[in-house]
């Protein structure tokens, strides 16, 4: 990915000299409502594809030069989130200092604002005004909006502050431990966060927060699947007009979706455990992943990433 030399987002804070991991966001309580890339998961029940109806029908309609606040009736619905709980290890935690503008941060710096470009793009094409999350780059543990968390639990989105949460050592885990090596599939990541964000703004978390209160684990898991589905789309979208930028190298796309096959619920159990147990997959299989952020990247359509009303 021929990321240097780019702008840089300066919605990114750097807590990772405080010691023992960073404090940003700030709020007590349990970690729900943080979204993460690797495994863990809890959801919402059945009505939550009126919701994304809706919002295809909203970027449909404008494309079509109509107002679709005249058709939906006004109205939308942004903020708030669901709950994961991480289950993949980690050998770090004690907190360390960086340098204020190491590479990595310029890198994450770097895909921020690629994804900022992008659906700042989308958003405006469409009438909308995209809000841009901030990225904070933490040591060990964290302390957001959503609850205190360590490393251990990977990178995570928190609806509460519209914070994704970023512990860079994840991305040597994601190399070492799970052969996922590469910028763009480190890139990938950030860009999944950031599809929970677009989630967010669209109205989709929020009803999937409040659904998943009266369900089943099951179906709480299912919905979850569905959700964490559906931001490897975008983040497919986000890959598919970042190539038409021209800045993706050979082997890119293959680095994401070997990340997404790696950090597939089924592959990591069977790595983990030695075994599966598909009732409580909830953030997809290898398959499922990689499936999805294909489409994504090879339409560039939101509406191609309905994983509400179609089969997963």
């Amino acid at each position: 990915m021929l990321w240097r030399g780019r702008r840089q987002s300066d919605n990114v804070e750097d807590d990772r000299s405080s010691t023992g991991g960073g404090f940003g966001g700030g709020g007590l309580g349990g970690p729900g409502g943080q979204f993460r890339i690797p495994i863990g998961g809890r959801a919402g029940g059945g009505g939550l594809s009126t919701i994304v109806i809706l919002v295809v029908l909203y970027f449909g309609l404008k494309f079509l030069g109509i107002d679709p606040m005249q058709v939906l009736g006004g109205g939308g619905g942004l903020l708030d989130g669901t709950d994961n709980s991480g289950q993949i290890t980690d050998n770090s935690g004690q907190g360390s200092s960086a340098p204020a503008n190491d590479e990595m941060k310029q890198f994450v710096s770097t895909v921020l604002a690629e994804t900022e470009d992008v659906w700042n793009g989308i958003f405006q094409a469409n009438g909308m005004k995209y809000e841009e999350p901030t990225l904070l780059l933490f040591s060990g543990q964290v302390r957001s909006a959503c609850g205190f968390t360590t490393s251990a639990a990977g990178p995570f989105y928190c609806p509460g502050d519209h914070k994704v949460y970023l512990d860079t050592d994840f991305f040597q885990q994601l190399s070492q431990q799970f052969g996922a090596s590469g910028d763009f599939a480190e890139a990938y990541v950030i860009a999944h966060e950031v599809g929970h964000h677009v989630q967010n703004l669209t109205g989709i978390l929020p009803k999937f927060n409040q659904m998943r209160q009266s369900m089943s684990e099951a179906d709480a898991n299912h919905m979850s699947m569905q959700v964490e589905l559906q931001a490897d789309c975008f983040a497919g979208v986000w890959g598919h007009f970042t190539a038409q930028k021209g800045i993706l190298e050979k082997g890119d796309l293959e680095e994401a979706l070997n990340a997404a096959q790696q950090i597939g619920d089924d592959t990591l159990q069977k790595k983990m455990q030695g075994y599966v147990v598909p009732e409580s997959f909830n953030h997809g299989t290898s398959e499922q992943r990689v499936r999805w952020f294909k489409r994504g990247f090879s339409s560039g359509k939101l509406s191609d990433c309905d994983t509400f009303n179609n089969p997963i």
